[in-house]
């Protein structure tokens, strides 16, 4: 048999440089998804020192080692960029050592699994907080095949990740043509408030009937709940109806304006603290708004416009303050069409990563397959 089997420890190492020198500002700082990839930081930066976060380097991994409150998943990323990003201190940030024994992205597609996070779940410890921590992950026990097996099956998953890539390139070039026709509107014709067009709505899920439970998520969409739901207990949820939109109040910890367009057929519930509302589909199309939404620059100004001590929010008056450009309708039709196109693409992409994800088992599986018959 050609497999090898190590303990992790015996191949990676712990890197911990900090930004001691501050050569690294806020927006060098990231956050790490149990979807196993970097996302933009939920921390609040304004004044915060940032000399004691960690360096996290190209080609090495950072993971949160706190499991507890993460949907029995492991916050992890592996650095595939040519950037230096930060991380925060309580992360613990890694690289392979013998990459003659082990190639990063093999391990990172063995990381990529739903049985890594089963497996850090069931030796994370603790009292008021379970971590997974440096010493269980070098305690990992790893069956390896010879390099040449591992770079075969890494082509595969990378030929997956360049796929995926193409896709988000094309998103990116649509959203641009987006936003510089929205801006060229906002520039060159009068802007109304947005409160002449839009209606507020508080419909509760009174007779629990509805158990289609949705969070907001920062990428303006709907997702899965990140936190476990009662679903039989769900009568004081918010109806979010087909082709209304609901947007989260808060932008502290966000950074963005988060909301989602309900472009299904389907009703949705979200939490009581959101606000729902639609547009008067015969002078405002929800898609444009969307695609006014979508936009950078509007993120900016809701946290500019957010205010509170303890949280600061953006209110629905302070939606209906709002000044937009209201193009005819055969404009935002158009955008509209732009629109769908995105949705199309982004269902997609979500199938991609779906994909990618589903198959790091069976690439792993096959590898030690055919590395156990070498």
């Amino acid at each position: 048999m050609a497999l090898t089997k190590f303990k992790l420890g015996e191949l990676i190492e712990l890197i911990d440089e900090r930004n001691s020198d501050n050569l690294f500002g806020a927006d060098s700082v990231v956050g790490l998804g149990t979807q196993k990839e970097i996302i933009p930081t939920k921390a609040d930066l304004d004044g915060v020192s940032l000399t004691s976060y960690k360096l996290f380097p190209p080609k090495s991994f950072a993971y949160v080692p706190d499991t507890s409150r993460r949907g029995e998943k492991i916050s992890l990323a592996f650095n595939t960029n040519e950037e230096i990003f930060l991380v925060s201190s309580i992360s613990i940030v890694f690289k392979v050592r013998r990459e003659e024994i082990l190639l990063p992205d093999y391990l990172f597609m063995y990381f990529n699994r739903p049985e890594f996070d089963r497996y850090a779940r069931f030796h994370s410890w603790g009292s008021a907080r379970e971590s997974f921590s440096w010493s269980t992950m070098c305690d990992v026990e790893i069956n390896l095949p010879p390099l040449d097996v591992q770079k075969k099956f890494v082509a595969v998953y990378n030929s997956l990740l360049e796929n995926k890539k193409a896709y988000e390139r094309g998103l990116d070039d649509l959203k641009l043509v987006c936003d510089g026709y929205i801006e060229n509107l906002r520039r060159n014709m009068p802007c109304e408030k947005l409160g002449n067009y839009i209606e507020r709505h508080d419909n509760r899920n009174f007779d629990n009937k509805i158990k289609n439970v949705k969070g907001i998520s920062t990428s303006k969409n709907f997702r899965e709940p990140t936190s476990k739901v009662n679903r039989n207990e769900l009568s004081n949820y918010k109806i979010v109806a087909p082709r209304q939109i609901a947007f989260v109040q808060t932008t502290h910890n966000e950074k963005v304006f988060a909301y989602a367009f309900n472009d299904t057929d389907k009703s949705i519930v979200v939490s009581s603290v959101n606000e729902v509302f639609s547009t008067d589909e015969t002078r405002l199309l929800p898609e444009y708004l969307s695609m006014f939404f979508n936009r950078s620059e509007f993120d900016r100004y809701a946290r500019f416009h957010s205010w509170g001590s303890a949280r600061e929010v953006f209110t629905w008056k302070d939606l209906c303050a709002v000044e937009i450009p209201i193009p005819e309708m055969k404009i935002q039709r158009s955008i509209a069409a732009v629109y769908e196109v995105m949705r199309t693409r982004k269902k997609i992409l979500e199938r991609l990563k779906a994909q990618i994800k589903d198959i790091c088992p069976i690439l792993i599986k096959g590898s030690l397959d055919e590395g156990a018959t070498t």
